[in-house]
């Protein structure tokens, strides 16, 4: 049985979750999302909990098993509290500017990169060196940060780029020179 698979999900106070079929609908504070989840799995709800069963014991089912237990669990977290990514940005002269839906990156390029966010997601900068991807729906939020951080991954001789706050950018030595 799968750890995660097996464990049951709480509802918090202000979430209402609506399970039809394979249909799942989680409204709460800051939004709602619904999502259709895979074959093989059932929800059953009781009362303030959500448990998570799978039909049978094939390989599909078992792999789905843990799959629907954290895409419920992280809906039910993104409307009642959201997510949020860290981007930071390195480099002389590189920064960030958000206005309204749209951030606009100068990093180095000869034009700044304009990027318009999607639906539900906001961005804000601060310091011209910090931004912040926030949004309810878990998946929208990593896939936004790691466009951005596509834009200038970070680079390993000199470490300019964009990177997730905190993350290690293991650097190269340069040419040693001649003798």
């Amino acid at each position: 049985m799968s750890r995660i698979g097996k464990r049951p999900i709480t509802i918090p106070t202000k979430v209402e979750v609506t399970i039809d079929g394979q249909l799942v609908q989680v409204k709460g504070p800051k939004g709602d999302l619904s999502r259709t989840l895979p074959a093989l799995v059932t929800l059953t709800q009781e009362g303030q909990e959500i448990k998570v069963v799978r039909d049978n014991d094939s390989r599909k089912a078992r792999e789905r098993h843990g799959l629907c237990r954290t895409l419920v669990d992280n809906m039910i977290q993104g409307v009642s509290q959201g997510f949020e990514k860290k981007l930071e940005i390195q480099g002389v002269g590189y920064r960030a500017q958000a206005q309204g839906s749209k951030l606009t990156l100068n990093v180095g390029y000869s034009k700044p990169v304009e990027m318009e966010m999607p639906q539900g997601i906001s961005v804000a900068v601060n310091n011209n060196t910090e931004v912040v991807v926030s949004g309810i729906d878990k998946e929208l939020v990593g896939n936004v940060a790691a466009k951005i951080r596509a834009v200038r991954p970070p680079e390993v001789y000199k470490g300019k780029g964009i990177r997730y706050a905190g993350e290690y950018v293991r650097r190269k030595v340069g040419k040693a020179g001649k003798k």
